[in-house]
């Protein structure tokens, strides 16, 4: 029950208020936990029904001619690309004599780097035999065109380095020609000129043994990468194991359909925009809580859960007793999406109220046969359908109305169960703007509602259900203390001042 008292806020309220919109997602754990676990149970059973092909695993060591110490794996996410090509899958088909597709054998391996310089290649294959067959094979290939691929560079390396020396001699040789057909008297007029030819013939010369020192080394380089590329690890299969897979896939199939139930809760709470917190429900109906309980079970529970229902019971009956005994007019209960807990209400009500001063009848005006057959069993309050009601007189028998406000309700019969009422609302049964409606049609009906008893809350809701109109009262003052006391049939007994004589002090007694 609501005990604490605040006002209104003054601040516009949010788009998008994150504290209901959580509480909301958490009343409806049963659609995310059923979604997880049918995830769960999902990904239990396809791998069991579809378990994982045999596989075939091997390791392929890759020397690169840039190589670095600094390289990011740029080089071998180059290498496990390249494996992902038809002229590689067709090679690897050819050793294998099989007239598979290379589009399709490419779709049943892969390849990742694991460092910069060692290749793992995954194949599938109907056996274990047939997917070692396919990854030793397809190793192999990779490992022939990368070994082609590096003398083929080595080869136009040194191929352009030796044509650039050949151009290189091509000019020595003018040179040389140059320098051989100068004549004594050329030598004295133009020695400036032949020194030039002679640095000119330097030079070349040395250019011409660094080509043809570089094209040595390009050729003297290609084997030792052809060396360094090499299979590390022979093809072998992989071992599954079903208990391994079948939990891997649960708890994939479980996050997913965890996630998918929280966002699907998340969705259908913002677009039905259905209240359930206290403040909410207040606002919506323009009237305060007063009492929350648990929904009320269809079937009996375990002792202690028993005892607990019990007690919350007996509060919330005990608070609409002192509400229906301080109105002097026949009180109704109106309920909306909780009528098995609102007539469960009524009879104790009807139960604490003829024990404490003469009978009580409850008048069922819900759809439905809700409390037809209650009131006949042995000791249990009358209950009479809503077509009698007339019958039951107020000074001879106090009158309980059940009746409801969900949506397709008689506005107009409400006024024949009780002309106030209290409204047994279950958190979250309602929209808001079905709450606003239901507000409205009783404030035409010149119905007042005394309060709301919220059903099935939020445990950790600890917002204010209380309506709050205005400025506290100002406290009255001490010359209308009188008269509003009076007009409230209250006695004052005013007490007189009593004069007392002076009492003679000790030192005038002394004296």
């Amino acid at each position: 029950m609501t005990t604490s008292t605040t006002g209104e806020s003054s601040t516009a309220a949010p788009l998008l208020d994150l504290h209901a919109l959580v509480v909301a997602v958490r009343r409806r754990r049963r659609l995310w936990c059923t979604l997880a676990l049918l995830g769960l149970l999902a990904g239990a059973a396809l791998a069991v029904l579809r378990p994982a092909p045999p596989s075939a695993t091997a390791k392929v060591l890759v020397a690169h001619a840039a190589d670095q110490p600094n390289d990011p794996g740029t080089l071998i996410r180059t290498d496990a690309a390249l494996l992902q090509t038809t002229g590689i899958a067709a090679k690897a088909l050819q050793a294998l004599g099989s007239a598979e597709k290379p589009e399709d054998f490419m779709k049943e391996y892969a390849g990742a780097g694991l460092t910069n310089n060692l290749l793992e290649i995954t194949v599938t294959g109907h056996s274990d035999a047939e997917a070692q067959a396919r990854a030793k094979a397809l190793a192999e290939a990779f490992v022939a065109d990368h070994v082609k691929r590096l003398q083929d560079a080595a080869d136009a390396e040194s191929k352009a380095l030796l044509d650039q020396r050949d151009r290189m001699r091509q000019e020595l040789d003018q040179v040389n020609q140059q320098i051989g057909n100068a004549t004594p008297q050329s030598v004295a007029k133009g020695a400036a000129n032949l020194v030039s030819l002679y640095a000119t013939r330097d030079e070349l010369t040395a250019r011409i043994n660094d080509f043809s020192q570089r094209a040595a080394e390009a050729k003297v380089g290609a084997p030792r990468l052809v060396t360094g590329t090499q299979i590390v690890d022979a093809p072998h299969a992989v071992k599954q194991s079903l208990a391994k897979t079948a939990a891997t896939d649960a708890g994939i199939g479980l996050v997913l359909g965890l996630f998918l139930g929280i966002a699907v809760a998340a969705v259908g709470a913002v677009v039905a925009d259905r209240p359930v917190l206290r403040r909410e429900i207040a606002a919506g109906l323009g009237a305060s809580v007063i009492a929350e309980l648990n929904r009320v079970p269809r079937r009996s529970l375990g002792r202690w859960q028993l005892r607990r229902t019990k007690a919350a019971r007996a509060r919330v009956t005990a608070t609409l007793a002192r509400t229906v005994r301080g109105s002097a007019e026949a009180v109704s209960l109106l309920e909306l999406g909780c009528a098995h807990s609102t007539g469960a209400i009524a009879l104790d009500l009807a139960r604490v109220l003829a024990e404490e001063g003469g009978p009580a009848v409850v008048v069922d005006g819900l759809p439905g046969p809700q409390l037809a057959e209650r009131g006949a069993e042995p000791g249990k309050p009358t209950v009479v359908r809503g077509e009698h009601a007339e019958a039951v007189t107020p000074p001879q028998e106090r009158r309980i109305g059940v009746g409801s406000v969900a949506p397709g309700t008689a506005w107009t019969d409400l006024r024949h169960l009780g002309t106030r009422t209290v409204l047994v609302v279950r958190a979250g049964a309602g929209s808001a703007a079905w709450l606003h409606t239901v507000a409205r049609q009783l404030a035409e009906q010149r119905i007042p509602v005394l309060g709301v008893v919220l059903i099935d809350p939020d445990p950790r809701d600890r917002t204010d259900g209380t309506r709050w109109d205005g400025p506290p009262a100002a406290p009255p003052d001490r010359d209308e203390r009188p008269a509003r006391l009076i007009r409230l049939g209250r006695r004052r007994t005013e007490r007189l001042p009593i004069w007392t004589a002076p009492v003679p002090d000790i030192d005038q007694e002394a004296r």
